[in-house]
């Protein structure tokens, strides 16, 4: 999966690094030092995300990396990260010729309690019902994370975007179909975007939303 934001680069004692705007953990269930690479100014970077508490990883670069590249000031990075993905698709009867169901409208679908927002996304996108979904994605309560969201697309044969924006409150336009990501304390709260409208699992059917809570988006192809 790629991961697109906007971060600094940045000296320590170590070299240079660059701040990741998500938690690791949560987004990609991988632990300890992960390999990736970086598109950065044009360049591809193969480096490592080196941990630093509880989920909060950063990209450690050597000289030769940034050589040339300017320190302190935002750059556009595509992040890409292998083996991110829990895989829940190998038995699934849709695949994205194939899809549950064509995206052509969109139904509120409201959380019984707290914490199932994720799986509330993925039942308004599929057309399926919550309980459906806590299943396919093996996960209950304060449990879905972005990544086992794509699995569960993937599963259900809907396409998306293979890059998760994070645009941390800039303004930005929103493509026709999306998940939306704000923060809600140490979770992030889930809720689609449609054709203009707003479909949250807590509050209904939003004509508006605040922008500056927006955490980020991944784009829902239909």
């Amino acid at each position: 999966m790629r991961y697109f934001f906007e971060a600094k680069l940045e000296r320590n004692d170590g070299g240079f690094f660059i701040n990741i705007p998500f938690n690791v953990w949560e987004v990609c269930k991988l632990r300890d030092v992960i390999q990736a690479d970086i598109v950065l100014d044009n360049r591809i970077i193969a480096c490592e995300l080196t941990p630093k508490e509880k989920g909060i990883y950063v990209i450690q670069l050597d000289d030769e990396d940034v050589s040339g590249i300017e320190i302190g000031v935002p750059h556009q990075i595509l992040l890409h990260i292998t083996g991110s993905l829990i895989r829940m698709d190998q038995n699934s009867p849709y695949s994205f010729d194939n899809p549950v169901r064509k995206i052509d409208g969109m139904e509120v679908i409201k959380q019984p309690e707290d914490g199932l927002c994720g799986q509330a996304c993925v039942a308004m996108l599929a057309g399926r019902t919550i309980a459906e979904v806590i299943t396919i994605m093996d996960c209950r309560e304060w449990q879905a994370t972005m990544g086992r969201m794509i699995s569960a697309l993937n599963y259900y044969g809907i396409d998306h975007s293979d890059v998760i924006n994070y645009t941390e409150g800039r303004n930005v336009v929103l493509p026709k179909c999306c998940i939306m990501m704000e923060r809600m304390g140490r979770y992030c709260h889930y809720l689609i975007h449609y054709d203009g409208l707003f479909y949250d699992s807590n509050l209904g059917l939003l004509q508006e939303y605040d922008m500056s809570k927006l955490l980020g988006f991944l784009e829902i192809k239909c």
